[in-house]
């Protein structure tokens, strides 16, 4: 290891919540070279963010303290800097990307004012024109495109991935030495993600700054770092260089953490599309299915184009298969399994539940159906109602559909829901917020396996969970399948996911499937270029920078 920039010494952070104190931080030290990445890594409440937000002095001082501990930046102690001090080094020197941006950036400042008020805080005799150009080179350094025009932009005017590069900018314009990356990448694309990464590695190259990433991706650490630390409840239960760390684990934690990611998951058995000569019908059949969303302009509102969300879109998906739908933000996956429940109308064409036409069915005639068609939303803090029970959440749409003869029985039938879960049936009397985010989507799917359905679509279920709270919600929806005979339409973008999980792939592109079939298929011999560009930007634990 080179000189290093950081030196973080028996740091401990303590957090009080009440008259309990909690050991976010306990006792973790590690190095930053400069010049060099060290990537974080861990679960969920490991404390992973909290030891970046110590490093650059973050935390409220009411609540959070450091019994212990250095935190050495270029020969200071940054612990022991007074308000001033810190501030001196925070931004100019040390830079921070949040992990979301829409929440860090302010909605009612351009993109360019909210850089330009970071120049003109490190840089008091800076002038207006100065600061300008410098705000929209740190945009074209980031390779957002016509920086000049985009600088009067709001951040809701921009896409997530353009948001998260202005961050990157903002960051990057004071020109600091270290850069704390928190969980930059997680909510983006696999191919802006790859984009964010490629921009990442080569702005490190050119300016020769240090990185402290914090992630839980290991496909990501094997693209950016050289040194990995690995936390487990407040403590640094392992460190060295990435290829050592990844490829020969020493801790159980960490060989856990590896062992549960998808590639590394022992594969299931898949089920195989009847051939088309086969008797078999298909559970549910598309098509040549159109959502379209009208453009209205004007005084009058005059309908002038349209957003071709689903365009011209046909599939089949056979009884006891996992479909994936895979693709980017925007591509259509939602709107499709939205489509398919009816909970989104359908401008044209044909959803076929066994042989069963649903377009244009009176609300009446579709309740029953309901039934044999359920939903589990991507995030279950917003779909779960805040204000009921568990036992309210999964007896009510029971007592709606005439399930149980009594209020006693849909309990006894919400309990054994609860535990084919995996969750205690004494959760009953609680309210969401009082689980952890893997438990809310078990409860989630538990609300969706309520009325005995035949067909869930799954929308990107598993896309903030940690990798060990991933692989449990993946095995028990195999599990669940086997027990029930569930059929499942899984929208993801996560290509790792794909292939340990479903039988067949089907890949969405601006409204329209352009390349479906067997997943070992599509994912090992994909033929359309998209598919292939998809696949192509996944990181690969293989890959070790």
């Amino acid at each position: 290891m080179t000189q290093p920039l950081l030196e973080v010494r028996n740091l401990r952070t303590y957090l009080q919540a009440g008259a309990r104190q909690v050991k976010a931080v306990d006792d973790i030290s590690f190095n930053i070279p400069k010049g060099e990445t060290f990537c974080l890594v861990g679960e969920s409440g490991s404390g992973k963010s909290v030891s970046a937000l110590s490093v650059i002095r973050l935390l409220p001082e009411g609540v959070a303290t450091h019994p212990s501990g250095e935190i050495i930046f270029n020969d200071q102690d940054l612990l022991k800097l007074d308000d001033s001090g810190i501030r001196a080094v925070r931004g100019s020197q040390i830079a921070m990307i949040f992990q979301e941006p829409m929440t860090s950036l302010n909605p009612v400042l351009s993109i360019g004012e909210q850089i330009t008020e970071a120049l003109y805080a490190h840089n008091p005799d800076i002038s207006d024109s100065e600061a300008e150009q410098r705000t929209i080179k740190a945009l074209e350094q980031v390779q957002i495109a016509h920086a000049s025009n985009r600088f009067h932009d709001y951040p809701h005017q921009l896409s997530g991935g353009q948001r998260q590069r202005v961050m990157i900018a903002m960051a990057l314009a004071c020109e600091p030495q270290l850069l704390i990356a928190d969980e930059p990448t997680t909510a983006l694309d696999v191919t802006v993600q790859a984009e964010i990464l490629r921009l990442m590695r080569q702005i490190q190259e050119h300016t020769g700054m240090s990185m402290l990433f914090i992630t839980h991706d290991f496909g990501v650490v094997a693209q950016m770092a050289q040194w990995v630390g690995v936390m487990q409840q407040g403590q640094l239960v392992e460190s060295g260089s990435c290829a050592s760390v990844l490829h020969q684990p020493q801790h159980a934690y960490t060989q856990q953490l590896l062992a549960a990611l998808p590639e590394n998951l022992t594969k299931p058995k898949l089920l195989a599309v009847p051939e088309q000569e086969s008797p078999t019908a298909p559970l549910l059949s598309i098509r040549d299915l159109k959502v379209w969303f009208p453009i209205n302009k004007g005084l009058l509102r005059r309908t002038v184009d349209y957003v071709r969300a689903v365009d011209d879109v046909s599939l089949d998906i056979f009884s006891g298969q996992i479909v994936a739908l895979v693709g980017e933000s925007g591509c259509g996956k939602s709107t499709l399994g939205r489509a398919v429940l009816q909970l989104e109308p359908p401008t044209s064409g044909s959803i076929k539940f066994r042989d069963q036409e649903l377009i244009g069915l009176s609300a009446r005639t579709l309740r029953p159906l309901r039934q044999k068609m359920q939903i589990a939303f991507q995030d279950p803090q917003s779909s779960l109602n805040p204000r009921l029970l568990i036992e309210t959440t999964l007896t009510e749409p029971m007592k709606v559909h005439g399930i149980g003869d009594s209020h006693e029985q849909r309990i006894e039938l919400a309990s054994e829901l609860l535990e084919s879960v995996q969750l205690n049936r004494d959760f009953l009397w609680r309210y969401p917020h009082e689980f952890s985010g893997g438990q809310r989507q078990r409860i989630g799917l538990a609300r969706a396996l309520a009325l005995n359905p035949e067909f869930i679509v799954c929308d990107e279920i598993t896309s903030a969970l940690d990798v060990s709270v991933q692989a449990e919600i993946l095995q028990l929806l195999l599990s669940l399948r086997e027990q029930r005979q569930l059929t499942l339409l899984f929208i993801t973008h996560n290509i790792g996911v794909v292939e340990y999980l479903s039988d067949q792939t089907v890949v969405m592109y601006q409204g329209k499937i352009v390349e479906q079939g067997d997943t070992a298929q599509v994912c090992q011999n994909p033929q359309h270029p998209y598919t292939q560009k998809l696949l192509a930007a996944v990181p690969r634990l293989k890959t070790i920078r």
